[in-house]
């Protein structure tokens, strides 16, 4: 992770719990419970809370990207200090039909603020500029992700932008065979893991291909190897996996570059979308 200062301290925990080692866990649990007690605290109190050396809660700062405790604890007293209500609370057996409803809609409402936290607004230009300057762009996701990469192909078509994105797995790899250095791949993985995604990211690579990536914010093969990463952030409940609502921010961040790449076509892109909808009107009633 980067060790520059950064404005989030419980969401970027959240965000990384699942690649902390067991001792970070237990520090990350401590602060996630007791926030008032580490903004309160030293690094002395807290180490002895958790029954750890202080050196490693020092490192668990700089992992998550502080200077150290004290510049945690700046930004930690800054959110707690802000109202918080608990929309993410977990789903119940018992919930009915509309709390379950209620709580699955402020999730995804959460989901999207927490990554607009997170959104790099210098990796957001990139992106748009690498797409504008494509010669064609092509869109890679499996399971979950080839949903989103099947509606990225549904948008940027409008663009007049060529656009590809295949859905099985060897199609993917002969197409990605087939990128020139002139062209651009946006590759799309909650994990960043996903072999069959790593596999089609060392084959554009190899022939020069300009990447994207669209991932979570915990580090990855994924978000380390491509030239633009951009970050969705989400939490996991006992019914609801961290990558479903992930999804959620994967298109609303989608949708933020395709508008932004329509705005830059400025009449090419009305004109692409006035073809597509005199193509389509015949299909209405």
């Amino acid at each position: 992770m980067p060790t520059k200062e950064i404005q989030h301290c419980l969401v970027r925990i959240r965000s990384h719990y699942a690649t902390f080692s067991h001792k970070e866990k237990r520090i990350a649990d401590y602060i996630l419970e007791k926030p008032h007690k580490v903004v309160y605290g030293t690094i002395n109190q807290v180490a002895d809370d958790i029954g750890i050396a202080n050196s490693t809660v020092f490192r668990f700062c700089k992992r998550i990207g502080f200077k150290g405790y004290q510049s945690m604890k700046i930004v930690l007293a800054s959110e707690i200090t802000e109202p918080i209500n608990d929309i993410h609370e977990k789903i119940l057996p018992d919930d009915n039909e509309k709390t379950v409803a209620e709580k699955i809609f402020h999730s995804n409402i959460k989901t999207l603020e927490d990554t607009l936290k997170v959104m790099d607004e210098h990796a957001i230009k990139a992106a748009i500029e690498l797409i504008l300057q494509g010669r064609r762009v092509e869109f890679f996701g499996n399971g979950g992700s080839s949903v989103i990469a099947q509606d990225a192909y549904h948008k940027f078509i409008r663009t007049g932008i060529p656009v590809f994105a295949q859905v099985d797995t060897h199609m993917q790899l002969m197409s990605a065979s087939q990128m020139t250095p002139d062209d651009v791949a946006v590759l799309i993985s909650h994990t960043g893991t996903t072999n069959d995604i790593l596999d089609i990211l060392e084959i554009v690579q190899e022939n020069g291909v300009k990447t994207i990536g669209i991932t979570s914010l915990a580090k990855s093969p994924l978000s380390q190897k491509v030239d633009i990463p951009l970050y969705t952030l989400s939490e996991e409940t006992d019914y609801r996996s961290e990558a479903l609502s992930s999804r959620i921010a994967q298109l609303s961040l989608i949708d933020a570059i395709y508008v932004n790449v329509l705005i830059a076509q400025k009449e090419v892109g009305i004109e692409s979308m006035r073809r597509v909808r005199r193509a389509i009107s015949s299909k209405r009633i």
